[in-house]
């Protein structure tokens, strides 16, 4: 059970950037002995709070107890000086270290020097909670769970008891998710304080005590899990009710519109990305594609729009005017386009791919090409009016069109380049992570936006990291599992442990 005494108190907590306010006047209590899920849309202040709590950023008003105690945290050292520790989404690891090495990288003493006994210490650590650490294991032979396991690891073998997790299961298949529950509970019942920032409501019922939502910078209030649900937790965090159904239509005449057969993929170092993948997406269908992270989904999709070259296969697009079969293996994208392929991609790299970052609104979306056609935005006479379509329909904060993108937050970066992309009237539109970091009410517009392109009969490519959306959404789900299809299964009626068990070499053959 959580102590009497709130372990961190936050007591009118402010923070701005220019003239957004972050953070306004936010109170919050963490307890020892407590899972606490933290809720609330992009751009409601969720990480940057967590941020100031973990010495990242420093607070422009309000005050931070740490057991009772004014504290001022103005590094991660600080925090860690206080039992505090953040494990970031994107991991703080380097690759070509240790286990161990990572763990004590930039700590202070002769303790640096005797792995010995580190590696003792994290395997004491390791037994404690339930973790699977080798100490000497390489980093860049560790998959995504060892590297968060890694980071867990490393607050905890410097002292903090009091952990924050920033979507901590976002690129975990639903086996490692359950490992990383165990883990946790284990630390809530020794008495540490736990924050989990996340979007899977799902997965707040499941393991969280307490919830607490943050709506556009305030605090929208907070309760025991065990005394709220899905629907109340999502209105609370968007203002409103929202239903929480992702719609399935049902495919209306499907066709074949690409078909890939035995694609073999390499980098530039050799590396096998893609080994002897096969399948077919058709007009009026949404193909899920589910895997763990780095198991060739990227190269899948580049491949196809022609931004990664192919060692052997074939990818052949039919067109839908004319039933041409057309092999786009070999075509850079501008060859693609200029056969009248209509190709749309949303790339993982969204300012490093999909859009540039100095740029406003108006500018990037002069980068795409439009072409004629219906579209899901009725007014496309201009790139600004595009712009502001955008904007309108997606509800992308911004504060004017000539905003540089670089400005935004992330989840309207990627509102941004989504809306962009489905506006181009796609006959194939593949989407890499199309709603990573979005709030659930962002989500639900992107899912949406794509059933309307696939009632127009567009063949949807839907790269997905959240396996419950998958098995909701898509009609069928190409599974990938180390650069090779380990099967594809309906997305009707399918089994989500089955379906973990293949994006991990456990499932069944091709």
């Amino acid at each position: 059970m959580r102590s009497a005494q709130a372990a961190v108190r936050m007591c009118g907590i402010t923070k701005t950037f220019g003239s957004v306010v972050a953070n306004d006047k936010i109170d919050l209590e963490i307890y020892r002995g407590e899972i606490l899920a933290m809720l609330g849309e992009n751009g409601s202040g969720k990480t940057t709070l967590m941020n100031m709590l973990s010495g990242i950023y420093y607070p422009d008003g309000g005050h931070i107890l740490v057991d009772g105690r004014e504290v001022s945290i103005r590094s991660p050292k600080d925090a860690y000086d206080l039992g505090i520790g953040m494990i970031h989404q994107h991991f703080k690891l380097v690759d070509v270290l240790t286990a161990a090495e990572n763990i004590i990288l930039g700590m202070d003493g002769k303790i640096r020097l005797d792995l010995k006994s580190v590696g003792e210490k994290i395997r004491s650590i390791c037994g404690m909670y339930g973790f699977e650490v080798d100490p000497e294991q390489k980093v860049y032979d560790m998959s995504v769970s060892q590297k968060q396991t890694v980071e867990i690891v490393k607050v905890l073998y410097r002292g903090a008891d009091i952990l924050i997790l920033d979507e901590p299961t976002a690129v975990l298949t639903p086996q490692e998710t359950e490992k990383l529950f165990a883990v946790m509970r284990n630390m809530r019942d020794d008495g540490k304080a736990i924050v989990i920032i996340t979007h899977k409501l799902h997965e707040v019922e499941e393991i969280s005590d307490r919830v607490v939502v943050l709506r556009r910078g305030q605090y929208a209030g907070g309760m025991a899990t065990k005394d709220t649900n899905a629907a109340e937790m999502t209105n609370m965090m968007v203002g409103r009710a929202v239903s929480l159904n992702i719609e399935r239509p049902e495919p209306i005449d499907p066709k074949p519109r690409v078909i890939v057969e035995g694609l073999t993929v390499r980098d530039a170092d050799g590396v096998t990305k893609l080994s002897d993948v096969s399948f077919t997406a058709y007009s009026g269908e949404i193909l899920g594609v589910a895997g763990i992270s780095g198991c060739g989904q990227k190269e899948l999709l580049e491949s196809i729009a022609g931004l990664q070259p192919s060692e052997s296969g074939s990818i052949i697009y039919i067109d839908p005017k004319t039933g041409e079969e057309i092999q786009l293996l070999g075509k850079d994208p501008r060859e693609i386009l200029s056969m009248g392929v209509m190709l749309s991609f949303v790339p993982e790299d969204r300012l490093g791919m999909g859009l540039v970052g100095s740029m406003d609104l108006t500018d990037n979306m002069m980068l795409r090409s439009f072409r004629h056609g219906k579209s899901i935005f009725t007014d496309r006479k201009t790139p600004r009016s595009l712009a502001e379509r955008v904007v309108n329909d997606l509800a992308v904060i911004t504060p004017s069109l000539s905003t540089p993108v670089r400005k935004l937050s992330g989840g309207n970066v990627q509102k941004v380049l989504v809306g962009r992309e489905i506006s181009s009237s796609p006959t194939v539109l593949m989407t890499a992570y199309a709603v990573r970091g979005l709030d659930i009410n962002s989500s639900y517009t992107i899912y949406d936006l794509i059933n309307r392109q696939k009632q127009n009969g567009v063949a949807v490519i839907f790269v997905g990291e959240d396996l419950d959306v998958l098995l909701e959404y898509c009609d069928r789900i190409l599974v990938l599992c180390g650069g090779k299809v380990s099967g594809i299964v309906p997305g009707r009626g399918a089994d989500k442990n089955q379906v973990g068990m293949m994006m991990t070499k456990l499932g069944g053959e091709k």
